[in-house]
């Protein structure tokens, strides 16, 4: 096992990663912009280096900044988190270059899942579900017309190298797509780098499954079930939970067993998340991988009590994954994560300033992720993202009632959080029976 690492991340998933590697004995290096000497990640870490000014390519995006902080601490080993630099092969590439583990997958993995497009074709031939559309990047925009004239509209271009809805357009008919191709070209050239797209089928009314597995060097391959992430605003999830409701025995068994495939064929190591659609009827198709620990891990660890990041270590050191070979991962109850974000609850605009007052929710089946403290000013510079509250119940509607209960009890003075909104999401009468999809939030906030 390693002896020190260096997180090269900042806030709860920093906060996150260290508390992993104080239960494992692993000294642990942060990294911060100026504009983060105060955050809780920097007071918890047993050595810190200021990497730069608040900007994030000039600190955070910064790979010599890090390199050299890993460097002149000795660290062993680089932790991206998630975000940043967590799913950039070149950035993989230098860290193994300079001698260095980097704690997550390969570049050749990072790479091939990362490329949408290309990852298509991976899970395709290894007999994964995939969503009737382009073979690999589109070359023109008559190539897109022509080929959802063939699989039929709705259609939706994605950018091959992209995510978090930047080049994405969705087009319900031969004009719509004419307009969004220019646009979403452009879109994921400035956003990316690369400006080529592929086309898929749209579903309208689907749900977001996602696995996550782990994989290790000895090639053992599992998965710890799936997340339902249904609810979401423009591509961004909101709340999480764990099991789906629209999940059956066999439909888990089955998707399960596509993630796993998904995995194996991309030789990939370290914690992973394989991402599905489920349309109505129950068929289910790839979405794509996420090479990286997810924001909502801490979900799958309720429900199956393994510690993912220290999962995440483990094998990055070589070691197998502590899971008992012969041992099938079943969840037990049911857990909820509510994305705390500083910002306003009814414009979704952002909201930094200084927390005044602070008081974070417990007792039974309570967990808070969080870098933020009583005096703290939340940075405008970054994601607004501030803390995690989960909660973890016998069944779901246990852990509806114990969210409500810990959303309540938080007071975050001083600025502006996504908790009114989580609340009344709370009350909905189609949350709480479960009858949910990706456009559940279009039809919530009208």
């Amino acid at each position: 096992m390693f002896s020190k690492i260096l997180i090269a991340n900042r806030g709860e998933i920093a906060v996150r990663v260290i508390a992993a590697c104080r239960e494992l004995g692993i000294a642990t290096v942060a990294v911060n912009s100026e504009a983060d000497r105060d955050c809780l990640h920097v007071e918890l870490a047993d050595e810190s280096v200021c990497i730069g000014p608040p900007d994030s390519a000039s600190s955070y995006l910064n790979v010599t900044s890090v390199m050299s902080a890993a460097q002149i601490t000795g660290a062993e080993a680089i932790h991206p988190g998630y975000g940043f630099l967590a799913e950039n092969a070149h950035f993989a590439e230098i860290v193994s270059e300079c001698g260095l583990a980097f704690i997550g997958p390969s570049p050749d993995a990072i790479r091939q899942m990362g490329n949408k497009s290309e990852a298509r074709r991976t899970v395709a031939a290894a007999g994964v579900p995939i969503l009737p559309g382009s073979d690999g990047p589109l070359h023109s925009s008559a190539e897109a017309l022509e080929l959802a004239q063939a699989i039929g509209f709705p259609v939706i271009l994605k950018a091959s190298a992209g995510g978090g809805g930047r080049g994405l357009r969705l087009a319900w008919d031969i004009e719509e797509l004419r307009r969004a191709y220019d646009t979403a070209w452009n879109e994921a050239e400035k956003a990316f780098g690369d400006p080529t797209l592929y086309l898929e089928k749209y579903l309208q009314r689907p749900r977001h499954i996602e696995f996550q597995v782990l994989a290790d060097a000895k090639g053992r391959v599992i998965h710890l079930g799936e997340r339902e992430c249904s609810i979401q605003r423009r591509h961004q999830k909101i709340i999480e939970e764990a099991p789906s409701t629209a999940l059956e025995p066999e439909l888990r068994a089955e998707m399960g067993r596509a993630a796993v495939a998904t995995t194996r064929a991309a030789r990939y190591q370290n914690a992973g998340t394989v991402e599905f659609l489920l349309a109505d009827d129950g068929s289910f198709f790839f979405m794509e991988m996420n090479t990286r620990i997810q924001v909502e891990h801490p979900v799958t660890e309720l429900v199956t009590g393994v510690d993912l990041v220290k999962e995440q270590l483990r094998i990055a050191a070589g070691e197998p994954i502590s899971v008992a070979p012969r041992k099938q991962v079943r969840p037990s109850g049911h857990s909820i994560e509510f994305r705390i974000n500083a910002e306003d609850p009814d414009t979704f605009a952002p909201s930094p300033g200084r927390i005044t007052h602070l008081v974070l929710p417990g007792g039974p089946g309570v967990r808070v992720d969080t870098h933020i403290y009583d005096g703290y000013t939340v940075p405008p510079y970054y994601d607004s993202l501030i803390a995690k509250i989960l909660v973890h119940g016998s069944d779901r509607a246990e852990a509806i009632v114990r969210g409500r209960r810990a959303l309540e009890m938080t007071r975050v003075d001083g600025i502006k959080t996504s908790i009114p909104l989580h609340l009344k999401i709370l009350d909905d009468e189609d949350f709480a029976a479960g009858r949910i999809d990706t456009h559940f939030m279009e039809r919530f906030l009208g």
